[in-house]
């Protein structure tokens, strides 16, 4: 007897021409299991959210325990210790000055939240500003808003009727990043509501990396103007580029800054928005059509709170900093071996984050090559999943040096059957 085609809709996946996807069926540090008994080694922590490594015994022991006691309960109006906790952590450990925090379930959530934060802050402090700016290749999710304020192009083409328009800066290239600040600081003088961008590095617009002078420039250009700066951190934070948080790096405090992936050592769907105290105050009222006016059936859930309040003990009693820094240097090892390949462009890193581009006659997204090369991949029993032409190593911090060489040799030979010289 035939099983019947399964009736789930994949994100981001063409299924009139995708292969059927492997049940995975268990995972264990940067491993997963598959329903056939296969292995496979999780290049990219499942879509940049494992942190520590799958099912960390000290998050699955919190997760358990807090659904023994309390599952949800509305947070309008309520709230329970794990929220608590996190957010008094959160504050604790983020840059000095963000001094509230708003959950919501996801990196988009948390952006959204970030932009109506923006909008209500001028509205409710008599200025009339409503307009974004962003840098080209950005990648901000894919609600409404964040879709606004991403990158134009195949993610987006079919629901442009439905978005804002925003003022879109230059990406700061090595050379070119003085064209960058020129560009922000001609925008900042017709008085726009908010900076947003990706700290450090840019991620599913191609892993497109800058340096944290240009940050620190940015946002400095930003307070001489009173623009606010928004700081997507949901990829870059806890420990991605190489510091907690890819602010630090630039000395820099945002206005906004939202964190998502990482937050729950990715073990549960969490986000949060944290904004100063001024953004607070402005919708801190006793009129209450200035209430901020956003929320989720979800948020704040305790058993998601309660894995993340783990995983935020895990970064202060395990060595992860030095996990990190061991992972970075080991890529950036392997790496080397790329550098002078002519069949690769642009070979890079940040953190324990690696990229190159595989040199192709059809470079970008939508590029053939990619799809072959995500099945090559897959028949080596790793999950990488490329952005085009573009390949990037983004694994858990327990990746072992080995894990790391099944990576790059996998690499090595996908540059010899698909590469170009």
């Amino acid at each position: 007897m035939t099983a019947s085609p399964s009736p789930v809709w994949h994100p981001f996946t063409q299924h009139a021409l995708a292969p059927e996807p492997p049940v995975v069926v268990r995972g264990n540090g940067a491993w997963l299991e598959t329903a056939s008994g296969g292995r496979i080694l999780d290049a990219i922590s499942s879509w940049w959210v494992i942190t520590h490594g799958h099912c960390h015994p000290r998050i699955v022991a919190a997760i358990a325990e807090q659904a023994g006691q309390l599952d949800q309960v509305i947070f309008a109006g309520h709230t329970h210790p794990a929220a608590e906790a996190l957010a008094r952590g959160l504050v604790a450990m983020t840059p000095e000055g963000l001094d509230h925090v708003f959950f919501s379930d996801s990196g988009s959530t948390a952006v959204e939240v970030a932009l109506k934060m923006a909008a209500g802050y001028w509205r409710h402090t008599g200025e009339q500003r409503t307009r974004i700016l962003a840098l080209e290749h950005g990648y901000h999710g894919d609600t409404i808003g964040t879709m606004s304020v991403g990158a134009r192009g195949v993610y987006n083409a079919a629901y442009e009727p439905f978005l804002f328009e925003v003022t879109r800066l230059p990406f700061p290239e090595k050379g070119r990043e003085q064209a960058t600040l020129d560009a922000l600081e001609a925008a900042c003088r017709e008085a726009p509501a908010a900076l947003l961008v990706e700290p450090l590095i840019l991620g599913a617009g191609g892993m497109y990396i800058y340096g944290p002078g240009v940050l620190a420039e940015m946002a400095a250009i930003c307070a001489r103007h009173g623009v606010l700066f928004i700081a997507d951190e949901v990829m870059t934070g806890f420990g991605r580029t190489g510091t907690l948080f890819a602010c630090e790096q630039a000395g820099v405090v945002p206005d906004i800054a939202c964190y998502a992936k990482g937050l729950t050592g990715g073990s549960l769907p969490l986000a949060v928005t944290l904004c100063r105290s001024a953004i607070f105050d402005a919708h801190y009222s006793t009129d209450r059509a200035r209430t901020f006016f956003h929320s989720s059936s979800f948020t704040a859930n305790p058993i998601a709170c309660a894995a993340a309040v783990a995983n935020l003990k895990i970064w202060a009693e395990e060595p992860v900093r030095g996990r990190i820094t061991a992972l970075g240097d080991a890529q950036e090892e392997r790496l080397a071996n790329f550098r002078d390949d002519r069949r690769f462009a642009n070979v890079r890193r940040i953190g324990t984050i690696a990229a190159l581009d595989l040199v192709a006659p059809d470079p970008g997204y939508l590029a053939d090559v990619g799809p072959r090369l995500a099945a090559f991949f897959r028949d080596e029993g790793l999950l990488i999943r490329p952005l085009g032409n573009t390949l990037y190593v983004m694994p858990p911090y327990c990746t072992t040096a080995e894990d790391l060489d099944l990576v790059y040799g996998a690499i090595a030979t996908a540059a010899d059957r698909f590469g170009r010289a």
